[in-house]
């Protein structure tokens, strides 16, 4: 009998052998780690938020605190956590197990990417501690250039480094899966999850350059005075929401393709069955991701734009939905007969797709020139945003989180907790976000926080949501944390499912496999005649 090789995570115990380690699986470790920090970070800023909010004079915050605490909220939750989180945890500790390889294509730059993507936390950081930024997220031109009393200049550096690290993340995953497909695992036997990490990759490698290129703008004329956006020396002040929004709404597909792959994964292992139209939900994520590149004008329907130019992107607006929506009624049909267990994977699973289809409904309706200008800029499409971003890559996230939490570390965890944080997260969210719809359709602007007092009974109770929300969130925190200590150790495959990945032992081995594996069958191929193997 031979025995299992050491795991990845007994190689080596110090801090050394983590801060300078090259592999794929502990350099996603660190991610996990950074990723929470700065989950954590945003979610305070959050709270602080909604705290805010439960009186309609705005009590506990300053005008000026208030703008500063939504902005920071926004830029970290944005591009320090739903960015990266799947994609730099999951994908860098997956794609290599899922197609055959030993590690991703270009090892030290992987670790380079982290070290970039710290880098620019830690000017975020700074900025935090020097007073922040007021701008909101969106860094708006002429405000962000010429009147804004916040330290724009360096969160503007912070987001143009930490886009180096999603560009190279972006092009190692593009490489490695060109390149170190294992001997027979054809384009057609890719799992879904490897297919979305694909397309998220082409976008951040074509998208993420332009936003670099406009924070730089922002910086040389926010120091130098040069009229890139300022009408009075020549600028265009739509140019940069043209700039901005062609890479910001693609990086609303990056938060969301990766999301849709794990979900892809969780209802094919939960309903033991083929993904129904696995080359329709494969192609549907390239063409999100070309569609994407297409839409960006709706975010400008009232913003003076020709009309004509308004009607294309509405209709591209409309069309993205059509691959979006392939996704779904295939995974419905996955489940259809399905052999199905309540496992907490499949409870989030069953969460984002419910907080995907909401916001991709009423993301049709903002598609609409006759509803956008009603809502623009109000609560509606606050709701809309966090439905798509937050509740639906944060549902997939918890869902890849505890569906390979047991390959990861190699302990199981109690399922009842992980059930019940499922079921506390989607009503929480549900009851934090549903009323914002309500507070949009009639009439509250965003960012305010000074507010007419009959929006009051719909703002507490979105801030009595957060709360609950914000304690489920913490919930995986002490059962996840306890199960690294006292639960049972888990098998290769505590799930039953199919994949490369459950082929080795929990957790890995340094080098993923002894020898290359062959891959001889399509993925998801699951006994669904046979007996039930879980």
């Amino acid at each position: 009998m031979t025995e299992n090789p050491p795991s990845y995570l007994d190689a080596g115990h110090t801090i050394r052998s983590w801060l300078l380690t090259t592999d794929h699986k502990r350099i996603a470790v660190l991610y996990l780690i950074s990723v929470t920090f700065f989950f954590l970070v945003g979610g305070a800023a959050a709270g602080l938020v909604r705290a805010d909010l439960l009186t309609p004079e705005g009590d506990l915050l300053t005008n000026e605190g208030y703008n500063r605490a939504f902005t920071l909220h926004g830029v970290i939750m944005v591009w320090f956590f739903l960015i990266p989180s799947i994609p730099n945890v999951f994908g860098n500790f997956l794609i290599p197990l899922m197609i055959g390889a030993r590690d991703l294509a270009f090892p030290r730059l992987n670790l380079l990417s982290w070290y970039i993507y710290m880098l620019g936390g830690l000017f975020t950081l700074i900025v935090l501690l020097v007073g922040g930024v007021d701008t909101g997220w969106t860094f708006y031109t002429p405000l962000s250039s010429m009147f804004s009393n916040g330290h724009v200049v360096l969160v503007a550096a912070a987001v143009f480094i930490v886009g180096f690290s999603s560009i190279l993340t972006g092009l190692n995953f593009i490489v490695t899966i060109h390149k170190l497909r294992a001997p027979g695992m054809g384009w057609g036997r890719m799992p879904l999850f490897v297919w979305s990490h694909y397309a998220t990759s082409i976008i951040l490698v074509l998208a993420t350059p332009v936003l670099s290129i406009t924070l730089v703008l922002i910086a040389a004329e926010r120091l130098f005075g040069l009229g890139i956006f300022d009408p009075s020396l020549g600028g265009d002040p739509l140019l940069f929401q043209h700039l901005f929004w062609f890479y910001s709404h693609p990086a609303v597909y990056i938060m969301v393709l990766p999301a849709l792959g794990v979900i892809s994964e969780l209802v094919a292992a939960a309903a033991r069955k083929p993904v129904f139209g696995y080359s329709f939900v494969a192609g549907s994520s390239i063409a999100i991701a070309i569609i994407g590149f297409f839409v960006w004008g709706h975010h400008m329907f009232v913003s003076g734009q020709s009309m004509y130019a308004s009607a294309v992107f509405s209709f591209l607006s409309l069309a993205v939905a059509v691959p979006s929506g392939i996704k779904v009624y295939n995974w419905t049909a996955t489940l259809y007969k399905g052999n199905i267990l309540l496992d907490p994977p499949f409870l989030f699973a069953m969460s984002f797709i419910g907080l995907f289809v909401v916001g991709g409904l009423t993301g049709l309706a903002l598609a609409m020139l006759s509803i956008d200008v009603h809502v623009h800029d109000t609560y509606f499409v606050v709701a809309h945003f966090h439905y798509i971003m937050v509740g639906g890559t944060i549902s997939a996230y918890f869902g890849a989180l505890h569906f390979w939490w047991p390959k990861m570390f190699g302990r199981m965890y109690p399922l009842t907790w992980g059930r019940i944080t499922a079921a506390t997260i989607f009503f929480g969210f549900n009851l934090t976000f549903f009323p914002q719809f309500i507070l949009g359709f009639l009439g509250m602007p965003r960012r305010y926080h000074v507010y007419a007092p009959e929006f009051q009974t719909l703002h507490v109770l979105s801030s009595a949501g957060s709360t609950l929300l914000g304690f489920a969130y913490l919930l995986p925190f002490v059962y996840l944390g306890y199960s690294l200590v006292a639960s049972k150790r888990a098998s290769a495959n505590p799930w039953g499912a199919t994949g490369l990945e459950w082929t080795v032992p929990s957790p890995p081995p340094k080098h993923n496999f002894v020898e290359i594996p062959t891959v001889t069958g399509r993925p998801y191929d699951y006994p669904v005649d046979k007996e039930d193997s879980r």
